[in-house]
């Protein structure tokens, strides 16, 4: 077995049958980042010394018969806007280069206090805002599957990182598909949790009303893992308080028959490429197969929101206006030191009014309530999670990507992808499965009886 691809499942079995160490694990990835890293340019900061003690640690708790649960031991990264305690944080800006945060995110924490090992800080898109990936101040990350395409982002580093077998998991956050995108890119599992089940606090926001923090996986299971440590109350992000959690992992393996299934053509497949839409297609008949009702729907408030956002309102007007909420100090002086493109996007912000910005609000409160109805009879939505695979790096232009991705943060729901196959050329395709809000059990459930049937995931990129 190959240690870098193994899931957290794999390692922790090894790991209680004293077959393989913590300190074995992480000295190979440590080894596998300093070969590659200058490839993949996954990480902006390694933390070698600190994984090194974490895993000593980890190893001599289980040797003492200390168990602190499945994610005991595992090698992780976080995207560089978690706040890491003595750990650089640049929220991929040089404006933060020498930033070091005096106390960590709550999601950092948890998982420092479920056992993770921290691998080092990803790279990203600058101030998490942009859906290729591109970052020329720290370096694009390539895809794993193709150097000459993008890895989607913003959560670039962390996406790269666990396809190219350089971190087990990693933490990635998602305000239009920032988590989703890129594990569709990179052929990984990428959660994107309710809004409120996840803390925000400790982490370089750039929209308070459709930032998500959530999981970038190799599988479903490992995910599900990573979701349960990280998920849960905090005072400190108060829209957290009050969300009871189902045991996610417990129930992940129950029979799906009888789940049923919304397929979504419209607005989901309008202009994607035939090799995804015929993916998905593929994907409704294996759900079949496991017996999943699947049914062919309308969604007429994701129609009504992508019209609107071709107008430029819904979830493009509330990104750059909080967005720039956030950062003004930060805009007006840095520029010289900021990526031009992220400069204009945020800075856009400061051309909408307030009423803009009411009405916008008022209209997505309006489409979340029928949403809820709308989707009623149904478990989840299946479709793309992109319209095309990865893009070349030069053929990316400025205009904003049409992204479906951004209706699921619009209208407050949760949603996963995960690798439904692979095109002609060889390069990953995503299937999104959209669930209701807090509903994440469903969700996972049914995305890992696909990937159990399929077993797409067990495919690595040849080059790592």
């Amino acid at each position: 077995m190959d240690l870098h691809f193994a899931s957290i499942a794999e390692l922790g079995r090894l790991y209680r049958l004293g077959d393989v160490s913590p300190v074995d694990v992480v000295e190979t990835f440590l080894s596998r980042i300093h070969q590659y890293n200058g490839q993949a340019l996954a990480y902006i900061t390694v933390t070698a010394e600190r994984a090194l003690v974490e895993a000593k640690a980890a190893e001599k708790m289980l040797q003492m018969g200390v168990d602190l649960g499945p994610l005991h031991g595992i090698p992780i990264a976080l995207k560089d806007l978690f706040y890491t305690a003595g750990v650089r944080t640049t929220s991929g800006s040089k404006a933060f280069d020498s930033f070091i945060p005096k106390t960590s995110a709550t999601v950092a924490h948890k998982l420092t206090q479920a056992g993770t090992v921290l691998l080092g800080k990803t790279n990203m898109v600058e101030l998490a805002f942009g859906p290729y990936g591109l970052n020329p101040k720290y370096g694009t990350p390539p895809n794993p599957w193709d150097a000459e395409r993008v890895p989607g982002g913003s959560s670039s580093g962390s996406g790269v990182a666990v396809a190219a077998g350089l971190a087990t998991a990693a933490l990635g956050t998602d305000t239009g598909g920032s988590i989703r995108i890129p594990a569709s890119f990179c052929g990984i599992v990428g959660l994107k949790p309710t809004l409120a089940r996840v803390s925000r606090a400790g982490v370089t926001p750039l929209s308070w009303t459709l930032d998500s923090i959530g999981p970038m996986t190799r599988c479903v299971e490992d995910a599900a893992l990573m979701f349960e440590a990280i998920a849960g109350e905090d005072p400190a992000d108060p829209v957290t308080l009050h969300q009871p959690l189902v045991d996610v992992a417990a129930h992940l393996k129950r029979e799906v028959k009888g789940l049923r299934i919304g397929f979504v053509r419209d607005p989901f497949c309008n202009e994607a490429d035939a090799e995804v839409v015929t993916a998905i297609e593929e994907a409704t008949c294996v759900f079949e197969a496991l017996g999943v009702g699947v049914v062919e729907m309308d969604f007429p408030e994701a129609r009504e929101e992508l019209d609107d956002e071709m107008a430029g309102s819904g979830s493009l007007l509330i990104m750059p206006v909080e967005g720039f909420a956030s950062h003004r100090d930060l805009l007006a002086g840095q520029r010289d030191v900021m990526d031009a493109r992220i400069w204009d996007r945020i800075q856009k912000g400061s051309e909408y009014s307030a009423v803009d910005y009411a009405l916008v609000l008022q209209k997505r409160e309006m489409l979340m309530h029928r949403t809820i109805e709308t989707l009623h009879d149904v478990d989840a939505l299946i479709c793309p999670t992109m319209l095309t695979v990865a893009p070349c790096i030069s053929d990316v232009g400025t205009a904003p990507a049409k992204l479906t991705t951004r209706l699921v943060n619009f209208l407050g729901l949760c949603a996963v992808s995960v690798p439904c196959g692979w095109s002609l050329g060889g390069l990953p395709i995503g299937m999104q499965l959209i669930g209701k809000p807090f509903d994440e059990l469903a969700i996972l459930r049914l995305a890992y009886a696909y990937e159990q049937t399929t077993l797409w995931y067990g495919k690595h990129p040849n080059s790592f």
